[in-house]
């Protein structure tokens, strides 16, 4: 559980415990700790972002969870599946508390999934992906620091002055020896290793700021999801070329991280910029979120307010719209139903005569007239008052 950390060209040295607390008999790693505070912070980012998008953070949370929950099964089923040794149980292959999950089976689960989950909820998927694409950057350079506390995730052997070692890569090197030479990669047990950790996780923050930045500049849905791919594949390829502990594909030699990074980074690269002629002079008008999620709107509804603003918006504008929109819509939808709730008998009633006098007389029944005495005949003419006459 506890390790010794040397840095021996900047002269540091640190005692890591690898347990952050114990709850009872039950450990709480920093692995886990640091994964989900970047889930969190990552968490706090898209819900004040989200009207910003056009999405409704109440139904933004039924995405997130399942994506979040689909992404770690999924990371930790990449991993499995091309890890180089065999798992003597199910519960070896389901316990991730030692580590032992690939981002990119993250990412994969994640947007998949969630993508779906969109579709159910209502919610706009491209636009969704690229506040998800930020959201990422931010729990990859916190989580990545859970490879720190458990001295894994390490390059080759290094002369920077921020190489270290520890018992942990030591004794990691010292196994894998053979096999590593087997491939073309010399290390040497005793000697300070790249943290290969470290580079992601700056990468990641440098990552994160650019986008932000071009944030309100996006000129079409999907943009950032792009140029996230094109920034962290680039990124991926790099470091996961100085890693000892890559995934393989077998019979071909090859790093499994840095396949897929080449490639998506590549299709990403080509379909910005022909998307960015595509939208050449064009401004990106988001629509602003709805509590009904991204449904038409109801007949008869004519907002005073707008319904789209554009992407360049300021926050406080989609903010103040958003909640205008939303506003509007819940009285008319409140006016409908009250409408509709009337009791028909209620809502058939003629309405009452301003003056009792002008109330029609009441007609008589069918057989009324028939059993009404007659009148006695009279010699006067129609119109002439019947009146006695003089002996």
């Amino acid at each position: 559980m506890i390790n010794h950390v040397e840095v021996p060209g900047l002269g540091l040295s640190f005692v890591i415990n690898r347990v952050a607390l114990w709850i009872g008999d039950f450990p709480i790693y920093w692995y886990g700790v640091c994964i989900a505070a970047g889930l969190l912070l990552a968490l706090c980012f898209a819900f004040h972002y989200a009207e910003d998008f056009g999405i409704d953070s109440d139904r933004m949370v039924d995405v997130v969870v399942i994506g979040t929950v689909c992404a770690v099964i999924c990371a930790r089923a990449y991993y499995v599946a091309f890890a180089p040794f065999e798992y003597a149980s199910v519960w070896e292959m389901l316990d991730i508390r030692d580590g032992g999950i690939a981002i990119y089976g993250a990412v994969i689960g994640a947007f998949v999934f969630g993508g779906l989950a969109c579709k159910w909820r209502g919610v706009p998927m491209l636009a969704m992906f690229d506040l998800t694409s930020m959201g990422f950057l931010i729990g990859q350079c916190l989580g990545r620091w859970g490879n720190f506390f458990n001295q894994e995730a390490f390059g080759v052997n290094t002369t920077l002055p921020w190489g270290m070692y520890s018992e942990n890569t030591q004794s990691y090197l010292a196994a894998w020896q053979d096999t590593l030479a087997a491939q073309g990669v010399t290390v040497d047990p005793s000697l300070p290793v790249h943290p290969t950790f470290l580079y992601e996780s700056i990468w990641c923050f440098v990552a994160f700021w650019i986008l932000f930045a071009g944030m309100k500049k996006r000129r079409f849905d999907g943009d950032i999801l792009l140029q996230y791919i094109i920034l962290y594949g680039a990124e991926r390829f790099v470091v996961e070329g100085l890693r000892t502990d890559s995934l393989m594909i077998e019979g071909l030699g090859l790093r499994v991280s840095q396949v897929l990074a080449l490639a998506s980074a590549l299709a990403a690269l080509v379909l910005e910029i022909l998307l960015r002629r595509r939208c050449r002079g064009k401004t990106l008008m988001v629509a602003l979120a709805r509590s009904g999620g991204n449904k038409p709107l109801p007949a008869g509804f004519e907002p005073a307010c707008e319904t789209a603003l554009p992407a360049a918006a300021p926050h406080r504008e989609f903010a103040e719209k958003t909640r205008a929109l939303n506003g509007e819509l819940e009285a008319f939808l409140k006016a409908q139903k009250d409408q509709e709730a009337r009791p028909e008998s209620e809502a058939g009633e003629p309405d009452a005569p301003a003056h009792p006098e002008d109330e029609p007389a009441p007609q008589p029944e069918a057989g009324e007239a028939d059993a009404r005495p007659e009148a006695p005949e009279t010699d006067g003419q129609p119109g002439e008052e019947n009146t006695p006459q003089n002996p």
